[in-house]
């Protein structure tokens, strides 16, 4: 599981099954400080979120599979679930409020 923020959508008239009424969104993986940690990914919304979120994103094919309820699909990413703030264990926090892409 990554952490990241949501920095845009994506709309394809032509994309696999798997895909099918499925929104999708650009996520920017960020590091335990909030900065940018690699490229954006494309990942499936399980979770409604919108542009500019903390969110948490699967890349864990099965449970994605699991989520899905589908057998056999090429789907990486999902996003699974809204960060609010992440507390360290110094007494630190971090916020959305705290990132900037």
């Amino acid at each position: 599981m990554t952490f990241g923020r949501v920095i845009g959508s994506l709309v394809s008239t032509i994309k696999h099954p798997a895909y099918d009424g499925q929104k999708l969104l650009l996520v920017q993986p960020l590091d335990e400080k909030g900065d940018k940690n690699g490229s954006a990914t494309v990942c499936i919304d399980a979770a409604g979120v919108g542009a500019g979120e903390l969110v948490l994103v699967c890349r864990e094919g099965s449970a994605i599979r699991q989520v899905l309820q589908l057998d056999h699909c090429p789907v990486r990413s999902m996003v699974i679930g809204v960060v609010d703030s992440v507390d360290f264990a110094d007494g630190t926090s971090l916020t959305l409020a705290d990132v900037h892409i």
